[in-house]
């Protein structure tokens, strides 16, 4: 079996500007076609990819099977945190959320969560 493992970074952006009135599944039909193709180029190792806190949440949703109308309510996803997603032989599994441990605390507590 050979797994390769997504690492999502998220960043602080305002929503209406990422959405520009755009549904939440049309970004992630769009998200999901260039996630499916990162994982067809790179089948194995660690992939970084880093966007939009809003267009991150949808991209989880997504491989998580959560409703993605509702990413705003189901996944937090603080100013620079990383997210990992490994795809296996049984889809994709979350084995990180959010994370930001990474930051030193000054950086963890400031706003944009």
């Amino acid at each position: 079996m050979t797994t390769m493992t997504t690492i999502f970074v998220g960043w602080l952006i305002q929503p209406g500007t990422l959405l520009r009135g755009e549904l939440a599944i049309t970004i992630a039909s769009r998200a999901l076609l260039v996630t499916e193709e990162i994982k067809q180029r790179y089948s194995t190792g660690n992939i970084l990819i880093v966007s939009h806190k809003a267009t991150i949440r949808i991209i989880l949703c997504s491989l998580l099977g959560i409703d993605v109308g509702r990413f705003r309510y189901r996944l937090g996803c603080p100013v620079g945190s990383v997210s990992i997603i490994e795809f296996g032989s049984h889809g994709p599994l979350l084995k990180a959320l959010a994370d930001r441990t990474h930051l030193d605390q000054r950086l963890r507590s400031l706003p944009g969560s």
